[in-house]
């Protein structure tokens, strides 16, 4: 049993609705929610479908509930019920592993520095002049390059890769197969033959960000590929070299940047939205899903569409593109009407 319903309102501050001693057997969404569960709800609409669920209990926003009324469940009443469910499944994760600990297969170069309680996991490889901070967790085939440095707390999921020279800041979290420093696309035509620009930068990302996994993060051509505290990158992400994103950015999956795009902070960015590079987007924009960005956004604008401008501008294109077959139709029927007088 995870708790009672109080014991959980004790938890993250809420207060119940009906009986508080209900015992929630586990969290869930309410298509996977049985007599035992706690769904949750963020909206009305999703509240009327919680109650008529088969869960025992929902999660609910205070602001949702009417006074005096009574309800088919017991709720845990909260302001804001994705901070709450956020604090009740951290609660519910694994430990992280606890260090000191080097597994017997890893192979750590005598030249690399690991502070205290950091945990290695198998196959891990550290290599010499690495850094490694206080508290890190190295899973089952991560590398890092010479040179690297990766803050405290940090945790890299199996077969992540820290490129040599690359800087993470604290508590950063590179999902499985995350590439931090790959060499920059960078090649020039050199009598019909395209040659190799050497990618002699880094990649430095700050505190608390997470790369998603199989994404890639280009090392710089030269200079930095950075990446500011607090952003989140979803799984499938490229970023080309010499990008610079800011502070507390969400990006979705497939999203593309090529080289130099320079992000602002709190930008949210939708899947598989594409940036042809050299471009600046403002602070707090949004882009939408699947945009094709070929030139700067204002800060707080909401772009959409291929190429991406003002999403207002763009709903409306797309109502012309959707009345042009009666207006052809209509063309069609007058230029036969002169043809036949």
């Amino acid at each position: 049993m995870i708790g009672t319903l109080g014991e959980l309102a004790a938890r993250v501050g809420g207060s119940v609705v009906g009986d508080a001693s209900f015992a929630v057997e586990r969290i869930t969404a309410v298509d996977d929610a049985d007599a035992a569960t706690l769904t949750f709800a963020v909206d009305a609409k999703y509240l009327a479908g919680a109650l008529k669920s088969k869960a025992g209990a929902v999660l609910v926003d205070t602001a949702l509930l009417e006074a005096g009324a009574a309800y088919a469940k017991p709720l845990l009443a909260v302001d804001g019920v994705r901070l709450a469910l956020a604090s009740l499944l951290a609660s519910l994760e694994p430990p992280r592993p606890q260090g000191p600990f080097t597994h017997p297969t890893a192979a750590v170069d005598p030249a690399a520095e690991l502070g205290a309680d950091v945990w290695v996991g198998p196959q891990v490889s550290i290599a010499a002049g690495a850094r490694i901070g206080a508290g890190t967790v190295l899973h089952a085939g991560a590398v890092v390059g010479s040179g690297a440095t990766l803050g405290a707390g940090c945790t890299l999921h199996p077969r992540a890769y820290v490129a040599d020279g690359c800087e993470l800041g604290a508590r950063v979290t590179l999902q499985s197969g995350a590439v931090i420093g790959a060499e920059g696309f960078g090649w020039a035509f050199l009598d019909g033959r395209l040659v190799k620009i050497p990618q002699i930068g880094i990649v430095r990302l700050g505190d608390d960000v997470e790369v998603g996994a199989n994404s890639c993060i280009d090392r710089a051509q030269t200079g930095v590929t950075e990446v500011g505290e607090g952003t989140k990158i979803d799984n499938l992400v490229q970023i080309g070299h010499n990008c610079r994103i800011g502070k507390h950015c969400a990006i979705a999956a497939f999203v593309g940047m090529a080289g130099t795009t320079v992000v602002g902070d709190y930008v949210q960015i939708g899947g598989a939205a594409m940036f042809k590079g050299h471009i600046t987007v403002g602070d707090r924009s949004t882009v939408a899903g699947a945009s094709h960005v070929w030139g700067d956004l204002e800060a707080g604008s909401f772009s959409s569409g291929r190429p991406a401008q003002n999403h207002r501008d763009e709903v409306r294109l797309q109502a012309y593109i959707r009345r042009l077959p009666k207006i052809s139709a209509r063309v069609d029927a007058l230029e036969r009407g002169t043809r036949d007088e």
